[in-house]
């Protein structure tokens, strides 16, 4: 079976989330943090301009790949372990490894809110 329109509009998000150097070591950052992390955190360690950064996090979160939280007056931002999950799937899918009815379906692909 093939994709669906929805499920293919998906995967291309996603991929095109991760299309950019940036945005690759910010999601490595957090995941390999495991913890929440602010923005001021990301930029010191990433070496990043902070608009820079918050562009680049707003991709993320807007595909689900990341959450975010606010704490007082600054954003917190943590990986989306549902979301990361299932992208290995996403991939398969895509290059035709995995059918389409043995995958994970939606809307359980970002089962957390993004």
């Amino acid at each position: 079976m093939p994709l669906t329109d929805d499920e293919a509009t998906l995967f291309a998000s996603w991929f095109h989330a991760l299309s950019d150097p940036t945005r690759i070591r910010i999601l490595n950052l957090l995941s390999t943090t495991g913890d929440e992390l602010g923005v001021g955190t990301i930029v010191d360690t990433l070496a990043l301009r902070q608009s820079t950064a918050s562009h680049h996090l707003k991709v993320l979160h807007d595909v689900g790949f990341l959450r975010r939280r606010r704490h007082g007056t600054s954003v917190l931002y943590r990986v989306n372990a549902n979301c990361l999950e299932r992208f290995p799937s996403a991939a398969d899918l895509v290059m035709g490894r995995l059918r389409v009815d043995a995958a994970p379906t939606a809307p359980g692909w970002v089962a957390e809110p993004a």
